[in-house]
């Protein structure tokens, strides 16, 4: 197993800023490689794809979009997961705090002796 782990993803905006920036001339091959810890012949295949019009503006947008609806959609379940135990919360009755005249105490078991002969 490498040192990595398990293989990393790239959004297709990373691959599409970064191919530009290396047509632009921002950035060297290189400098990318050592920068984003990116093996050559990924950049190579990203610039491939870059220049065939395989990476561009609208399938970012497209990527972008389909995962903003699954966040929304896991969002929902967990807003509508906490509406429930909010109404569960609600209809369960509690006792008053403070309206018993008792103490209360987290120690259980036998109560000690109140009586003032005591082992001496």
């Amino acid at each position: 197993m490498s040192a990595r782990g398990l293989y990393r993803r790239h959004s297709l905006q990373f691959k599409l800023q970064l191919c530009t920036d290396i047509r632009n001339g921002k950035i060297g091959r290189r400098e990318a490689r050592r920068t984003y810890q990116i093996s050559a012949n990924l950049i190579q295949l990203w610039l491939s794809q870059y220049d065939r019009g395989e990476l561009n503006a609208e399938e970012a947008a497209a990527t972008t979009i389909s995962e903003y609806e699954a966040k929304i959609a896991a969002l929902e379940r967990k807003v509508g997961q906490l509406t429930m135990e909010v109404d569960l919360l609600k209809k369960t009755p509690q006792r008053p705090l403070g309206a018993s005249s008792e103490t209360s105490s987290i120690i259980s078991g036998p109560l000690s002796a109140q009586s003032g002969g005591g082992v001496r």
